[in-house]
């Protein structure tokens, strides 16, 4: 599956899409999404992988809710795989997690901030699942070449790419349309993380984010044609989410989002 996986993701007409909470909040909340993606994607004939995180290693303050943990997390998103035949991506944060995150998750997400850290990488390419790498808020696209290349010394080659923006002073990203261009020239398909690029990092004790041009940033994506998937995170009701509430989709809107971006990868 995992190998089939991968080359749908890559050669797939329609662009894909990844999507789900930031954070497993509890089951009820990660199963109905899933369940309303789902559903929102198969009318429209798009792949959908499932994301949600067990744990958020990063949080701007210590007394952020960070997740389940390993054990329940999976949990869960095991319960999504089964229930739904969907394929899981999550992230994981240090080198012994990974064989027991590929026990469930089909793709392995290496976090921005992490995407340097050459045994994580190789940990993760070790498991022989597809491997998405964040890049860095404080790398250069053509970075990642040796991100890539880090995998590839396992002797896996199932790599996703993904662009989650850019640092730009303090408290701010923003997305350098280019990098699509030099991430798909490595040779790998490319993933733009909508929401997380419209984050407002560490404004005060929590991320702020900028959510109102989530529709037209992924519109715009598409329209390069350099992009394969699309990353949203997205919550029934994102005001009272415990992780990145300020930068999430709401649930009810992602069906408009996926007819206006088919409309433009139709063109």
């Amino acid at each position: 599956m995992n190998k089939n996986l991968y080359e749908e993701l890559a050669v797939a007409e329609k662009f894909f899409l990844i999507a789900g909470p930031c954070v497993i909040e509890n089951r009820d909340i990660t199963l109905n999404t899933a369940e309303t993606l789902l559903c929102e994607t198969q009318k429209r004939n798009i792949k959908l992988v499932f994301k949600s995180s067990w744990k958020k290693a990063n949080r701007t303050s210590l007394q952020s809710y960070t997740g389940p943990g390993i054990d329940e997390g999976l949990k869960i998103l095991q319960e999504i795989k089964n229930s739904f035949d969907l394929p899981i991506i999550t992230d994981f944060h240090e080198t012994q997690e990974a064989p027991i995150v590929a026990e469930v998750a089909d793709i392995l997400q290496i976090p921005a901030f992490l995407s340097r850290q050459t045994d994580l990488l190789i940990a993760a390419g070790s498991t022989n699942r597809i491997v998405n790498i964040k890049k860095g808020q404080f790398m250069a696209p053509e970075d990642m070449q040796s991100a890539a290349e880090k995998i590839t010394s396992s002797g896996n080659d199932k790599i996703l790419i993904c662009e989650r923006g850019t640092s730009f002073g303090y408290h701010n990203l923003v997305v350098d349309f280019r990098s699509f261009s030099i991430l798909q020239s490595l040779g790998y398909p490319v993933v733009y993380d909508v929401t997380h690029s419209l984050q407002q990092p560490s404004a005060g004790i929590t991320s702020g984010g900028t959510p109102q041009f989530i529709e037209m940033m992924a519109r715009a994506a598409i329209a390069t044609s350099k992009v394969r998937g699309l990353f949203i995170e997205t919550h029934p009701k994102p005001e009272s989410a415990l992780s990145d509430a300020a930068s999430m989709l709401p649930l009810n809107r992602i069906g408009k989002l996926l007819d206006d971006c088919l409309q433009i990868n139709n063109r």
